[in-house]
């Protein structure tokens, strides 16, 4: 078969497309014919070595990617007979091997699809929408809700935006560059502007009014993190889930003080990890069947970006420097 491995830590070049040895299912195990693998920002400071949520790889070389769908082509000794030809969607968790024409993973992970699901579809929701669904745990949207989605092009972004309006909220994306802002307002946002423009917390307090926003997706950090904090109204929230805009491997989040909240009238939190996990009642495949099934009923429709499988290097570099819209996808 083919995938893609890393020799060693480094630039995305170091990702190889190789012929390498199939692998075997082990007891519980099933094997995947990969027909779509995911790729996560997660990954680029994997690939450099750097730990996070997850632990770089213990050895080298390795296989990168932890999301894949595709057909089930083999069994390992005492998996149910049932999976062998269905087509499954599964989140390979602590273990990688996802970047590869072949994935193995535990049949407990498995989930089935509908067959007017799409494979690239049902990877982006495995991950990127389980994501979506834990961070909105954290806030009520409704019709008097104002939230402000950084990043809307992304995605995370793509299905806040959506959720949002399904709840009746008035939705205010931020995204870099005009084919990026033509696809968020094409995705329903009721404002959409450019964050590169200086003058964009202008544009939104325009648009407000005397209003204030209610809820801030933080998923950038940085600057523009900070510019959309100040548009919140008192009482307002801050969900931070990441900090992409504040340097891809090394930035910090946007965090505040005790002192800084009073001030501000309004609460801050992160709402990635265990505090996530806790609040889906324990087991993160709640989440993943609630992304799934908002896929299947077309209320969350995730927006893909795909690159052959070959072609791995190129996915990374366009992640790290935001020329990618939607969930980044390998196809091999």
């Amino acid at each position: 078969m083919h995938a893609i491995r890393l020799h060693a830590f480094g630039p995305a070049d170091n990702l190889t497309y190789e012929e390498t040895e199939a692998p075997a299912p082990a007891p519980g195990q099933v094997r995947i014919k990969v027909a779509a693998a995911g790729v996560h920002l997660l990954d680029t400071a994997l690939r450099e070595g750097m730990t996070g949520p997850f632990p770089a790889p213990a050895e080298l070389p390795t296989v990168p990617g932890r999301e894949v769908a595709g057909t089930v082509d083999a069994l390992g000794e005492g998996t149910d007979p049932s999976w062998l030809g269905k087509r499954v969607v599964a989140h390979l968790g602590m273990a990688p091997g996802g970047y590869a024409e072949l994935a193995v993973t535990d049949a407990a992970r498995l989930h089935e699809l509908p067959d007017h699901l799409g494979e690239a579809e049902a990877v982006a929701m495995i991950g990127t929408g389980r994501t979506t669904l834990g961070i909105l745990q954290f806030t009520d949207l409704g019709p008097d809700s104002i939230a402000i989605v950084p990043a809307a092009a992304g995605g995370i972004g793509t299905l806040l935006v959506q959720y949002a309006k399904n709840a009746g909220a008035t939705v205010i994306g931020l995204a870099g560059g005009p084919e990026k802002v033509a696809r968020v307002r094409e995705n329903g946002a009721d404002l959409a502007v450019d964050y590169k423009e200086p003058t964009w917390p202008e544009e939104v307090r325009a648009f407000l009014g005397t209003r204030g926003a209610t809820v801030v997706f933080d998923s950038v950090g940085g600057d523009t993190a900070l510019a959309a904090v100040d548009l919140l109204a008192e009482g307002g929230q801050h969900l931070v889930f990441g900090w992409s805009g504040a340097g891809l491997h090394d930035g910090e989040p946007l965090t505040f003080t005790e002192e800084e909240l009073a001030a501000r009238g309004i609460t801050s939190e992160g709402v990635l990890g265990p505090v996530m996990i806790q609040k889906a009642g324990g087991d993160v495949r709640n989440l993943e069947l609630a992304a799934l099934s908002a896929a299947s009923a077309g209320t969350l429709r995730p927006a893909v970006h795909r690159f052959p499988l070959s072609e791995a290097a190129k996915a990374h570099r366009a992640l790290e420097t935001r020329g990618t819209m939607g969930k980044v996808v390998l196809v091999p």
